[in-house]
């Protein structure tokens, strides 16, 4: 199934996660939370590695992967400043023993050298870009992790059943109401970005359909 057209542009997107960074928490808790916990759980974090998120959003996953990792380092990056505000607040707040670092950044030229991290996580942003920007994104994380890291993605997903597909009537009727986000199948383009092991699992929250995609670089 060909996914819907991503209908806001970079500029827009970060336009709107401005205005939704404090309400963000609440759609997450009702419609993801059991998605991102399946993703934390499949990312199988070991202490003592290089990790790195991509579009942190709010900090709600990057807290665990720190948590978990507290001699390793964790680095997390968000297109949105005041996402990016959020989650510093809540890593300031949880005092986590840890080196990590938060800034702002591009998931189209990651500023890492090569082979940098064993494990890469990336909630909820395949479904904010135009299927033409994926290869370029891909690489991107294959390029910055080492042979043998691990790549975990969650994303809005297809709908499989009618209640699912309610979310894309919203998303065509307007793409704000959806924050942007469209369903999106990414396990063949995974593939296709030169990913091995490639396995996919469906979640669903109140008929919000999510896909968590792991894969081996």
């Amino acid at each position: 199934m060909t996914p819907l057209e991503a209908r806001l542009d970079k500029d827009a997107v970060r336009d709107v996660y401005e205005g939704l960074a404090p309400i963000y928490d609440f759609w997450a808790d009702i419609t993801e939370v059991r998605a991102r916990s399946r993703a934390l759980e499949l990312a199988a974090v070991r202490d003592g590695e290089a990790i790195l998120e991509v579009a942190v959003g709010t900090g709600l996953a990057f807290i665990e992967l720190v948590r978990q990792n507290p001699t390793g380092t964790t680095t997390g990056l968000d297109l949105t400043p005041a996402m990016l505000a959020r989650a510093e607040s809540r890593m300031s707040a949880a005092k986590l023993p840890g080196n990590y670092a938060l800034s702002v950044g591009d998931a189209t030229a990651l500023p890492f050298a090569d082979a940098s991290f064993d494990l890469l996580l990336n909630n909820y942003m395949f479904d904010l870009l135009a299927e033409r920007d994926f290869a370029t994104v891909l690489a991107e994380f294959r390029r910055v992790l080492r042979p043998g890291g691990r790549l975990v993605l969650v994303n809005m997903a297809q709908g499989e059943a009618w209640q699912h597909r309610l979310y894309d009537g919203l998303y065509q009727l307007s793409p704000r109401l959806m924050g942007g986000c469209r369903g999106v199948a990414m396990a063949e383009h995974v593939r296709a970005a030169g990913f091995s092991e490639v396995s996919r699992e469906l979640t669903v929250q109140v008929g919000f359909p999510s896909e968590v995609i792991v894969a081996t670089r």
